[in-house]
């Protein structure tokens, strides 16, 4: 006859576990503390086993005859159901695990200390707006060329050139750690060169010429906004750093007896720790800010609104469009380009100790990279000749 719902519903907790049997080897399993479980009895192989079908009555009668007919079909066609199942299991667990975006989070968790903490910040936001709505859920060996394709030509379509190559970047380097941790044969995004229209590299706007170097210099002295922006507008083409290094200085960085700036490593884009050698002009600068914001922030400059965070992105873009700069012609990043194209091709500064002030990697003839103090006297004499020469650009009026 079987059981029936009546029947388990009176079926009450004894002082030992025992069993209702139904049909075909299924059986309720009730439980001294009153759980009521399903069990299928079957043989595979010669050798006795039991399926687990779940309890009731989250589990019905009804259901647990249909995964019965299911274990019996299985095992007519030779296969195991508890292995069925195990595996089945398995395959759901990967298909949560092995989601894009899991994957693509923990890539980029283990690539942080390689990255200064702003372009961390821009990767993901890049994943986060581009690419995870549209691949984030899907397992990622689910993922084929086209399915990128088409993300990536979403963005391309918004006339996002250059976000759309990093995205596509970003992508490979997720799909080549998947590679590298068993889960794929190969990245999709190698199927894709040619796909996408060509992306030409703008690099980002610089004055070079000495007669437009020297008109810019005389702007920013001449610059009458807030008083630690001004100060910071006339550090930068002294020290020629990357904007945020700049504006992320700390007082504690800065040594005024011997003349050095000592940038940590992970502030740095390359994650080296780097000095910069700071002129008499650089020093007359900082000592005219000391006391102006030493004394309640850590940073040389900090944010106008807030003197626990330092000065936002936007303060010396700004500070240079007031000068009546637009972006097309100067941004703050261009004063390093401004510096190597002037102290090679104008005061004849070797190549090598033009790069290590620049903070590029530069390697020895035993393809050894240079540490962050080699050619530092050199350096101090091309950083003082280069402020000089600034001075006196700005002073003749050329």
């Amino acid at each position: 006859m079987g059981l029936s719902d009546v029947s388990i519903r009176k079926a009450k907790p004894k002082e030992k576990d025992y069993k209702l049997a139904d049909v075909f080897g299924l059986y309720l399993l009730v439980k001294v503390n009153g759980t009521k479980c399903w069990r299928y009895n079957y043989r595979f192989e010669g050798k006795q086993k039991t399926l687990s079908l779940g309890t009731y009555p989250d589990v019905s009668l009804k259901d647990a005859r249909e995964q019965l007919t299911a274990a019996r079909g299985l095992l007519q066609k030779g296969v195991d159901p508890s292995a069925y199942k195990k595996a089945t299991r398995q395959t759901r667990l990967q298909q949560v695990t092995n989601r894009f975006e899991l994957l693509a989070r923990e890539w980029h968790i283990k690539q942080q200390a390689k990255w200064t903490e702003s372009h961390a910040q821009r990767i993901m936001a890049r994943l986060e707006t581009h690419i995870f709505p549209y691949l984030g859920n899907v397992p990622i060996t689910d993922i084929s060329p086209p399915d990128v394709l088409k993300v990536l030509q979403r963005i391309e379509s918004q006339g996002k050139g250059e976000t759309t190559q990093r995205c596509m970047q970003y992508c490979s380097q997720v799909f080549r750690y998947a590679v590298a941790s068993g889960l794929l044969e190969s990245d999709p995004t190698r199927d894709l060169r040619g796909a996408l229209q060509p992306f030409k590299v703008t690099h980002r706007a610089a004055i070079t010429n000495p007669v437009e170097v020297g008109e810019l210099m005389r702007a920013i002295r001449g610059y009458s906004g807030e008083h630690v922006t001004r100060c910071a507008l006339q550090l930068l083409p002294l020290v020629f750093t990357r904007p945020a290094e700049l504006r992320h200085a700390e007082w504690s960085e800065i040594d005024f007896d011997a003349a050095l700036w000592s940038i940590p490593a992970d502030k740095m884009k390359m994650r080296r720790d780097h000095v910069v050698p700071l002129s008499r002009q650089a020093l007359a600068i900082l000592a005219d800010i000391q006391p102006l914001t030493a004394h309640r922030s850590r940073y040389v400059f900090p944010s106008i609104r807030s003197v626990t965070r330092p000065m936002s992105e936007n303060t010396l873009n700004a500070a240079l469009q007031r000068l009546g700069y637009l972006p097309t012609q100067v941004t703050p990043h261009g004063f390093r380009v401004m510096a190597r194209t002037n102290l090679d091709e104008v005061l004849g500064f070797r190549f090598e100790v033009i790069e290590m002030q620049l903070a590029h990697e530069v390697r020895d003839a035993t393809g050894r990279a240079y540490n962050r103090t080699q050619y530092l006297d050199d350096r101090r004499q091309m950083m003082q000749v280069w402020a000089d020469w600034l001075d006196t650009l700005c002073g003749k009026g050329l």
